[in-house]
C-alpha cells in the first residue's frame, strides 16, 4: 500500500496537479506564514478524519513541499506538523485510524452500546486545537532550519525560465494550429520554405496523439527537422515577427492561438516535456573552433538544433548560421532531453552546463492533471465508502497503475524512482519487532503491570495510568497492535472499579493515535523524515513535549466528554 501510495504522490507532483493546488492554498494564505502553517494543519487534519494517516501524508507531502518551496519556506516546517495532523485527523471519525475501530469493537463485544461515526468528532477536534497551539511555537524554535548548502548549489544552475527569458527565446514567438482543411497539411518544413518566404522560423511542432480514450491522450513535441511533415491539428511554434506571422497563418488558412512579444503575454507558455534546452560551454581543444555553427553538424552528429550564441555579453540569436565558434563561447542548444544528455559524454569538446536528466525530471506534465486528479479521487472513495467493494490496499494499487497507464508518468523508471525505499524497509523492519513483543507476551506483561497498580487511586489516576502506558507502548510497537492489546485491559479496569468504560477505552485510542516523539512510532512520522531532513532529535524537541501536553489535556478532558 506505502509502495502504491509513494507512486500516487509522484504523480500529483510529476503532472503539476501538486503546484496547482498549492497555489490555490498560497491565494488562501496570502504571504502570512501562520496562516499557511494553520491552513496545512487544518487541512490535514479534515482528510485524516476519512483517509488512513498514511494515505493522507503520502498524497498531501508534494503538495505541502511544493507549497513551502513557492512561499520559500524550508519544508522542514510543514512536513512534521503534517503528520501529526493527519494523525489527529484520524480521531475525528470511526474509520480514521484502526484503534478507534478497535474499541468501537470491544464496547460491542462486551454489551455496551457502540460509537457512531461522529462520537469521536469532539475528542478530534480537541486533539487538532492542542495540535495547533503546542505546535506553532515548538515548530517555529525547532522546524525553521534551512539546509542553505544543497539550496545554494542548486541554485547556482539556471532554471528553463530564466534561460528563455536570458536568450529571449520566447520573444516574437506566435502559435499556430493547423486546421483540417489547410494546404499545408502533408507539407514538410523544407516545403514551406518558411524563412525564404516569409522570414519566419519554426521552433517546434507540438502533437497531440490521437487515441479513443480521452484519458490516455498525450502530447508530443517535435524536433523542426527539414523532413518534418505537418499534420492537421499540430500546433507550429513560429518565431518572428508577429505581423510575418499573422500574415502566414491567414494565407494558409491557420488558427493563431496567441502572440507574445519581449517575452511578455498571457496563454504562450513554452513548455519542455520531451524536447529542452540547455548551455553548452565550447572548450579550447574542441574541433569546433573556428568552424561555422552551419558546418558543426549539431543536428546530424546529435540531433540538436543551435538557438543561439553567448559570446561573453553578447547574444546572437539571428542569423548566426556562418558565425564561427570561439573558445569559451555558450551555445544555447534544443533537443531532446536524452539527447542534450548524451551531448555530455563528449567532455573533450565541451561542458553541458546542469543536468540535463533532472532539469526533465522537474518538468511537470501539466496536461495530466486532470487525470491525476480524477485517479487520486478515485482511489479517496473507494476508501472511504463502504458500499463500494474495494480493500484501501487494492484501491492504492488500482491508482498507482493507472497513473503510469495514463501517461501521468514519462515511463515505467519515473514512476518506480518515487518510491523511497529507505521508508519502507524502515517501516517493514518495525513489523516483525512488533510482533515479537506481542507474542512472547512482553507486552501484556509491562502493561498489567504497569495498570493493576493504579486501580486503588481512583478513576482519573488509573485514566491517566492507561494513557500513558499506551502512549509509551506505541513508541516500540504498531498503534494497532497496542491497541488490540490495551482495549481489553482499560475495559476490564473500568469495570473492576465500577464506572463507564468509554473514556478508558478512548483513552487507549487517543495514547495509541497521539505518538510522535520518534520517528518509527507511526508510519506518517516516517514518511515525512527524509523529506524534511530531520534527525530522531527533532522529533524528541517537538514530538515529546506535545505527547506529554496532549496527555495531560485528554485525561482532564475525556471525563468530561464521556463522565465515569
Amino acid at each position: 500500500m506505502m509502495v502504491g501510495l509513494f507512486v500516487v504522490g509522484g504523480a500529483i507532483f510529476q503532472t503539476g496537479l501538486a503546484k496547482m493546488i498549492s497555489s490555490k492554498i498560497l491565494k488562501l494564505a496570502g504571504k502570512s506564514e501562520m496562516r499557511l502553517f494553520v491552513l496545512v494543519m487544518l487541512v490535514t487534519s479534515a482528510i485524516g478524519g476519512f483517509v488512513s494517516n498514511t494515505g493522507t501524508v503520502a498524497l498531501l507531502l508534494p503538495i505541502v513541499v511544493s507549497v513551502a518551496m513557492s512561499a520559500d519556506i524550508p519544508p522542514g516546517r510543514f512536513l512534521m506538523p503534517l503528520a501529526f495532523a493527519s494523525s489527529m485527523g484520524g480521531m475525528m471519525t470511526l474509520i480514521g485510524t484502526p484503534p478507534n475501530l478497535i474499541i468501537h469493537d470491544a464496547l460491542v463485544a462486551a454489551g455496551y452500546e457502540g460509537l457512531s461515526f461522529f462520537s469521536f468528532l469532539p475528542v478530534g477536534l480537541v486533539c487538532v486545537l492542542v495540535g495547533l497551539v503546542v505546535l506553532i511555537p515548538l515548530s517555529k524554535i525547532f522546524l525553521s532550519k534551512s539546509h542553505d548548502d544543497g539550496e545554494q548549489n542548486n541554485n547556482s544552475r539556471k532554471t528553463l525560465k530564466e534561460l528563455v527569458k536570458e536568450y529571449g527565446v520566447s520573444n516574437n514567438l506566435t502559435l499556430v494550429r493547423v486546421g483540417e482543411k489547410s494546404p499545408i497539411i502533408g507539407k514538410t518544413i523544407a516545403e514551406l520554405d518558411l524563412r525564404g518566404r516569409y522570414g519566419l522560423n519554426v521552433f517546434e511542432v507540438r502533437r497531440r496523439e490521437t487515441s479513443s480514450n480521452r484519458f490516455l491522450k498525450t502530447v508530443t513535441q517535435q524536433m523542426t527537422a527539414p523532413t518534418t511533415k505537418i499534420e492537421a491539428g499540430d500546433t507550429i511554434y513560429l518565431t518572428g515577427e508577429s505581423e510575418y506571422a499573422l500574415n502566414f497563418a491567414r494565407l494558409n488558412s491557420l488558427e493563431v492561438l496567441s502572440k507574445k512579444s519581449n517575452g511578455k503575454g498571457g496563454t504562450n507558455v513554452l513548455d519542455f516535456y520531451n524536447i529542452g534546452i540547455a548551455e553548452v560551454v565550447v572548450m579550447q581543444s574542441s574541433n569546433l573552433i573556428n568552424s561555422t555553427i552551419r558546418n558543426s553538424d549539431f543536428r546530424a552528429k546529435f540531433n540538436l538544433n543551435v538557438l543561439g550564441i553567448r559570446r561573453r555579453s553578447e547574444y546572437m540569436l539571428k542569423d548566426f548560421a556562418d558565425e564561427h565558434i570561439h573558445t569559451g563561447d555558450v551555445l544555447l542548444v534544443q533537443g531532446s532531453w536524452e539527447n542534450i544528455a548524451r551531448l555530455g559524454s563528449e567532455d573533450s569538446e565541451w561542458v553541458v552546463i546542469g543536468r540535463p536528466l533532472d532539469e526533465a525530471a522537474k518538468v511537470t506534465l501539466d496536461y495530466k492533471a486532470p487525470v491525476a486528479a480524477f485517479i487520486m479521487a478515485l482511489m479517496i472513495a473507494m476508501m472511504v465508502f463502504d458500499f463500494i467493494p474495494v480493500a484501501p490496499v487494492t484501491a492504492v494499487m488500482i491508482a498507482g497503475i493507472l497513473m503510469v497507464l495514463t501517461g501521468c508518468f514519462r515511463n515505467v523508471e519515473a514512476a518506480y524512482k518515487t518510491i523511497n525505499w529507505e521508508s519502507i524497509v524502515l517501516i517493514a523492519a518495525m513489523m516483525p519487532m512488533s510482533l515479537a513483543l506481542e507474542k512472547t507476551g512482553a507486552s501484556e506483561f509491562i502493561s498489567n503491570t504497569l495498570v493493576s497498580g493504579l486501580g486503588d487511586y481512583g478513576p482519573h489516576i488509573l485514566l491517566a495510568g492507561i494513557y500513558f502506558t499506551t502512549s509509551l507502548m506505541t513508541m516500540f510497537i504498531s498503534n494497532t497492535a497496542t491497541a488490540v492489546l490495551f482495549a481489553p485491559i482499560a475495559l476490564h479496569s473500568a469495570i473492576q472499579v465500577g464506572v463507564d468504560p468509554t473514556p478508558f477505552l478512548f483513552a487507549v485510542t487517543v495514547g495509541a493515535s497521539m505518538c510522535f516523539a520518534s520517528p518509527f512510532s507511526t508510519p506518517p512520522n516516517a514518511l515525512v523524515m527524509p523529506a524534511g531532513q530531520y534527525t530522531f532529535m527533532d522529533y524528541v524537541k517537538v514530538g515529546l513535549p506535545l505527547q506529554i501536553i496532549m496527555g495531560i489535556v485528554m485525561v482532564l478532558i475525556l471525563p468530561l466528554l464521556f463522565p465515569f
